[in-house]
């Protein structure tokens, strides 16, 4: 078998091996292209015919193999009289290359040394090139994207996550809570430390009946009334934990007590919240 014969009868093998998205293409000047691939068209490895009239010598052959929607693809040319002196010391090999848009350097440099890697051990094939790209690059290229794939996902998800988390802790809450009494000093520092380490503005009305009102990012508020709520208390309601509108609000910093109804009602008036006292009955016979 000639050389060229044994070339075309590689690159078959190469092309017959393509999984779906795979591809093969020369990379030829076009009437070189031209050429290899009616030789390629008409050899049959199988059946001796004679091949198209070419001129003498070939032009030699470069190709090209990729898969879909990979970042790297491989460009192989093969010495003129490959395979034949493949094992004369000094001969020249297959050029491998490896081509791609937006790799690293140290990325490349990875391709290539595996390249070389792989290059040494299938060198005694009958096939080289084909066990190289089919058996090693082809496959690895494969797992490589499917492993960016999964990290683009897991990061994607990450993001994802971090925006709901920012959403949480930026949105704009309030809550209203009632009970029977509030006179515990217990209850009363736990109020105040929570407030203040959660960054909850609002007030604890002691005495009867005891009234908190708080407000915040909304994964605070909503931990600080989790909070409340471990604690025991005698008819303990949470009237509502709803989003609200801080940018407005001049008075809603730090943590404050109060003795009597209607200091709760002018706060609430001073907040602009007044209207969730009254639609309550703040003052009257639900709340006495």
């Amino acid at each position: 078998m000639t050389c060229l014969e044994s070339q075309l009868q590689e690159l078959q093998l190469i092309q017959y091996s393509l999984l779906p998205g795979e591809s093969f293409s020369f990379v030829l000047p076009p009437e070189d292209s031209r050429i290899w691939a009616s030789l390629l068209h008409s050899f049959n490895s199988t059946v001796t015919t004679a091949l198209p009239s070419v001129p003498s010598p070939v032009p030699q052959v470069k190709f090209q193999v990729k898969a879909a929607d990979a970042r790297i693809s491989f460009e192989v040319q093969f010495p003129e009289r490959y395979p034949e002196d493949s094992d004369i010391v000094g001969a020249q090999v297959p050029l491998v290359s490896i081509n791609g848009e937006g790799i690293s350097r140290d990325e490349h440099h990875q391709w290539r040394a595996f390249v070389q890697e792989k290059l040494a051990e299938v060198q005694e094939n009958d096939y080289p090139i084909y066990q190289l790209l089919c058996m090693h690059l082809l496959p690895k290229l494969h797992e490589d994207e499917h492993s960016i794939d999964t990290r683009l996902s897991e990061n994607m998800a990450i993001l994802e996550q971090q925006s709901t988390h920012r959403l949480l802790e930026t949105a704009d809450y309030h809550a209203l809570l009632t009970s029977h009494h509030l006179l515990s000093p217990t209850k009363r520092r736990s109020l105040q430390r929570w407030s203040s380490e959660l960054t909850i503005s609002g007030f604890a009305k002691v005495g009867y009946p005891g009234v908190i009102y708080a407000q915040g990012s909304q994964q605070n508020v909503e931990e600080f009334v989790a909070n409340v709520k471990s604690m025991q208390w005698l008819a303990l309601k949470v009237r509502f934990v709803e989003p609200t509108d801080l940018s407005n609000d001049e008075h809603h910093q730090g943590w404050s007590e109060f003795q009597k109804v209607g200091e709760v009602v002018e706060e609430m008036r001073r907040r602009g919240r007044d209207k969730y006292i009254t639609e309550m009955g703040m003052g009257s016979s639900v709340l006495k």
